[in-house]
């Protein structure tokens, strides 16, 4: 159960979470994504209409709908998705008010384990708030994606005391998945700089996949669908690809 998470807008949370997930449904597991930004982001990215995200990650949080019922089948064959309504701008409000309000999403989850469902990708919201807390609860794990920009370094030890204030009081095993980088520019050299300085600092937390800056990756959630399926032999594609190995790769190595 891997949290995606960056409380910085547009450094490629989503696009992340909807093509690692395809990209590991490619290998034959089971994927479930859970929607938790009240945006719907990713949703829209696996061409879920609005009129059909009735099953929402708001009813799951609320206690009103269980896990089965509302994960949904995506195009992606092994690859379903909880989505986000419209109602789960307004959870992040209500959660102050509940009882073990950071515990909703890890409660709705419980049943994950025999559910036959080898990964789920929680896509977070870009803030440190209530939603993302849950997630951070209720992962295993933290994938940190990070944009090959100067001001990206800075927010990332933000999210790093928020990390060690949920390790402290909820979830102790939480660990960091790694850091990908993102939105990488060959042709600049600040990005290289980035690329160095986080390579530097966290060495082999950083996955050795870096997503390039890619006009299909834009381009495929307006079509509704992940970049795997747009167009499979675009760079973006082949390296949500590799990252989907090292990952397995990574979890192999961890349970050996």
């Amino acid at each position: 159960m891997i949290a995606i998470a960056n409380q910085k807008g547009g450094v490629g949370k989503t696009t992340t979470a909807i093509n690692l997930a395809t990209a590991l449904a490619a290998t034959k597991v089971r994927v479930l994504v859970i929607d938790l930004d009240p945006q719907g982001n990713a949703s829209t990215g696996f061409g879920i209409a609005r009129e059909a995200r009735r099953q929402d990650t708001y009813r799951l949080l609320s206690g009103d709908l269980p896990l089965s019922q509302a994960a949904i089948p995506t195009q992606v064959p092994g690859l379903s998705i909880v989505p986000a309504g419209v109602d789960l701008a307004g959870a992040e409000v209500e959660l102050v008010a509940t009882e073990q309000r950071e515990q909703r999403l890890t409660e709705a989850l419980g049943a994950a384990t025999g559910a036959g469902v080898d990964y789920i990708l929680i896509d977070c919201p870009p803030a440190l708030g209530l939603l993302t807390i849950n997630a951070l609860v209720a992962a295993h794990a933290v994938l940190i994606p990070l944009q090959c920009e100067f001001f990206a370094l800075e927010g990332i030890s933000h999210l790093m005391r928020t990390i060690e204030r949920v390790r402290g009081r909820f979830n102790p095993a939480l660990a960091i998945q790694g850091i990908v980088l993102t939105m990488f520019d060959k042709r600049n050299n600040l990005s290289d700089m980035v690329a160095q300085d986080v390579r530097s600092y966290f060495g082999d937390k950083v996955y050795r996949t870096v997503i390039p800056r890619n006009v299909r990756v834009s381009e495929a959630p307006s079509h509704g669908k992940p970049v795997l399926l747009y167009d499979v032999g675009c760079a973006g594609s082949k390296a949500y690809i590799q990252l989907a190995g090292e990952l397995i790769r990574q979890h192999r190595t961890l349970a050996a």
